[in-house]
């Protein structure tokens, strides 16, 4: 018996005058994962678009894995060169019943490193995914909405932008209330006015600021510290980092949000398949450079205002936000014109809050907050002002 026979006989008991009826929304998620769904658009003929909401969430999700590949490398390699600077040949914890059988541990090894970083990615990811997924369920069969596509990109996007090293019922809490608070009490998908992934973040980042900050949570090896290139750089430190290790992802940090190559591979196909918006991106570039640009022309004591463009381009979240976060298409601007202005201001607010707050060297979660409350406004400003244009054509 076939898996479409088998999701075909069970359907009756999921449908309405089903025992199961209140978990259909689960039934239908996961129906519409595996398959195309059964029913067709009626009534008059129209034109369509073969770009549906499951194709594009898909495709952002199979991006995502780029930088998550690749960033799990970087984990695992600082991870193994901490290990051996400290003598250390294996890991304590439920992760060493695992990994201590499989790897030696060593830097120098492609496969250790990048199964060691997979070790904290995946199990972060399978928690995050689960308990996610469970309040979005929750709320569909109280609403009697559909389960769609979406989650599966915020809830990997929302882990990239995490610490390797957090705890995972931490992890599990902040994507709850990115869910609930950021989508769930708004309507759910296509209704919220907020980032749910960077929702979750920001609750994490201001709830339990000892985990999501400071030096001693971006290498995954207990005890050891450093600082991110940023972090050092707003103290007048040397960077600790070159530009080609920046650009790689050679560096501490996130999980998925450090290598400018990854997130590039991934940014072209986004663009090439005209999912994400070149506009937001152009203009979060425009925004910061041209915000930095004016810095470097000011004196100051503060280190942050002689920092080069290119530098704020490479270091930090910059990057992973202007491609996957910016670039949602429910919280961002709508118009071709206002999501230009809406890049702008994230690029600006991201420099902003870089340089001028010492407090504080990364900016773009919160610019990225910040540009999404404005977007309903450049919004409506635009259209507006389209409006009184052709009026006065007329």
């Amino acid at each position: 018996m076939s898996l479409r026979s088998i999701m075909d006989g069970i359907a009756p008991h999921f449908e309405k005058g089903g025992k199961f009826q209140a978990l259909y929304p689960a039934y239908e998620a996961i129906d519409t994962a595996l398959y195309t769904p059964g029913h067709t658009t009626r009534g008059a003929s129209h034109v369509r678009d073969g770009l549906d909401l499951k194709r594009i969430m898909m495709t952002v999700w199979l991006c995502a894995w780029i930088p998550a590949i690749v960033g799990s490398y970087f984990v695992g390699l600082q991870a193994n060169e901490a290990m051996q600077a400290a003598g250390l040949t294996a890991i304590e914890g439920w992760r060493g019943v695992f990994l201590n059988p499989l790897l030696s541990f060593d830097p120098n090894s492609m496969i250790d490193c990048l199964i060691h970083g997979l070790g904290y990615f995946i199990p972060l990811y399978m928690v995050v995914f689960a308990g996610g997924i469970i309040f979005e369920i929750w709320f569909a069969s109280v609403r009697g909405h559909e389960v769609n596509e979406g989650y599966f990109v915020t809830s990997i996007l929302y882990t990239l932008t995490l610490p390797a090293g957090i705890p995972l019922w931490m992890a599990v809490v902040g994507i709850v209330f990115g869910v609930v608070i950021g989508k769930e009490v708004f309507g759910g998908t296509g209704k919220n006015f907020l980032n749910p992934a960077l929702t979750g973040r920001a609750f994490l980042y201001f709830a339990y600021p000892a985990a999501m900050s400071g030096d001693s949570v971006w290498v995954a090896v207990d005890g050891v510290t450093q600082a991110t290139p940023l972090g050092n750089a707003a103290l007048g430190l040397d960077y600790g980092v070159d530009m080609t290790s920046a650009f790689l992802g050679y560096m501490p940090g996130t999980i998925g949000g450090e290598s400018i190559l990854a997130i590039g591979i991934a940014a072209a196909i986004l663009l090439a398949t005209r999912i994400a918006s070149w506009r937001i991106m152009l203009g979060c570039v425009i925004g910061l450079v041209g915000t930095v640009g004016l810095f470097n022309l000011m004196d100051s004591s503060n280190p942050m205002f002689s920092m080069n463009p290119l530098w704020h381009l490479l270091l930090g979240g910059f990057a992973f936000g202007a491609v996957f976060m910016a670039t949602d298409p429910v919280s961002a601007a709508h118009t071709n014109r206002g999501r230009l202005i809406y890049g702008i201001l994230i690029g600006f607010m991201c420099a902003l809050i870089r340089v001028a707050n010492p407090a504080f060297p990364e900016g773009m979660m919160l610019a990225i907050l910040f540009g999404n409350l404005f977007a309903p406004l450049i919004d409506n400003v635009v259209v507006q002002s389209n409006i009184k244009r052709r009026l006065a054509r007329v």
